[in-house]
């Protein structure tokens, strides 16, 4: 069986968007800027002080209002929405408002810049609000077959080029975090993806940081570098889909103490990766790598989740958290990445993307989770 065209996947999206509305008692959602956008109609709207809005009325047709010079950056799916360009001196503001008719109940993208919505919440009287996200979130959080393709493709960009960094051959000793952060960069999109989204690259004391920005500072032989990094493969029909990675090499040989902070790491990540099966509240996963991460005598240097859901952001819905009781279901997809963090010491993170289907937890990253030892 062929594969469906893109104005029927995204005519299937949006019939499932107004079957939430419908139970949610919706009468119109508004989409700006953000990912919903390209999501729900392959379109990706540039952040422009020119308002772009796709308003989709539950019981009305959808239309994608744009500035007139943007028109051509539109595909056409007239089976899912109209398009209508707005010139330099009309009132869009006052076009949306046409097109949403009137509502008791919105829901507006959560990217919408607030100058817009400020001018629109005066239309709609008193309206209840709602976030675009309670609509497209769960939605979203959902993956089938193509998605979850789309998501295999670009782990397996970056697994090859988190191979070459713990084979050595991305050169490390001598260099800054910046430099090399743009080595992985540039390999990143040598691998197919359109844009790098992050390349953290921590070395030292800096790797007890779990978001430290690469900087200056040259990386010297017997210490830990942290990398983490990931962008956006764009499939055929304009939607992209995000990677994300987390491993660590040793420029030398690493002191028994680090790895035994390792050993501990590697295991909680796999048994937390195997605890990732359909109907297990999303908490309980963090649970299983913190209690073992604490057993084994680093009570409080997991100082993150343990995972994000992710998709055509790099950071969606589910979020594998404490307070998450929600069960994954099959085609949940995020991230598994536990973490030690030594404050002025060292730290580590293995990260991989797992997908949860019927027959269980299902990695797609593969590159391997041995500390990677780089000879200095």
């Amino acid at each position: 069986m062929s594969a469906p065209t893109p104005d029927a996947t995204f005519s299937a999206r949006l019939d499932r968007v107004r079957s939430t509305m419908e139970a949610a008692d919706l009468d119109v959602l508004m989409l700006s800027v953000g990912a919903d956008l390209p999501w729900l109609t392959g379109y990706h709207a540039m952040a422009l002080e020119r308002l772009t809005m796709l308003v989709v009325p539950r019981d009305g047709d959808a239309t994608m209002l744009v500035p007139r010079l943007e028109v051509p950056r539109v595909v056409p799916r007239p089976d899912v929405f109209a398009v209508e360009g707005w010139d330099e001196t009309d009132d869009p503001i006052a076009r949306v408002v046409e097109l949403a008719g009137p509502a008791r109940s919105v829901a507006i993208g959560d990217q919408t810049w607030a100058r817009f919505v400020v001018d629109l919440m005066p239309h709609f009287g008193q309206a209840t609000w709602r976030r675009g996200s309670d609509v497209l979130g769960p939605l979203r959080a959902v993956k089938d077959a193509p998605e979850i393709a789309a998501l295999r493709r670009a782990a397996e960009a970056v697994d090859r080029v988190a191979a070459e960094l713990q084979g050595g051959q991305i050169p490390v000793i001598g260099r800054t975090e910046a430099e090399v952060s743009a080595d992985l960069g540039r390999r990143i999109l040598a691998e197919g993806h359109e844009k790098v989204n992050f390349a953290i690259v921590a070395a030292g004391a800096n790797a007890s940081s779990p978001h430290h920005h690469p900087g200056s500072r040259v990386i010297e032989p017997g210490e830990i570098i942290l990398c983490d990094f990931g962008g956006t493969l764009v499939e055929d029909d304009g939607v992209g889909y995000c990677s994300d990675i987390s491993r660590c090499v040793y420029t030398g040989e690493p002191p028994a103490e680090f790895r035994e902070l390792w050993d501990v790491l590697q295991d909680a990540q796999a048994r937390a990766v195997e605890a990732a099966t359909v109907g297990t509240p999303a908490e309980a996963v963090d649970a299983v790598a913190r209690d073992l991460i604490a057993a084994g005598g680093y009570d409080g240097y997991f100082i993150h989740r343990i995972g994000h859901g992710i998709g055509v952001e790099a950071h969606e819905d589910p979020y594998l958290v404490a307070g998450n009781d929600v069960p994954l279901v099959a085609g949940n997809a995020f991230s598994v990445e536990p973490g030690i963090y030594v404050p002025g010491r060292w730290g580590a993170r293995i990260e991989d993307i797992v997908v949860a289907t019927d027959d269980g937890p299902m990695p797609l990253n593969r590159a391997s989770h041995d500390l990677a030892v780089v000879d200095a």
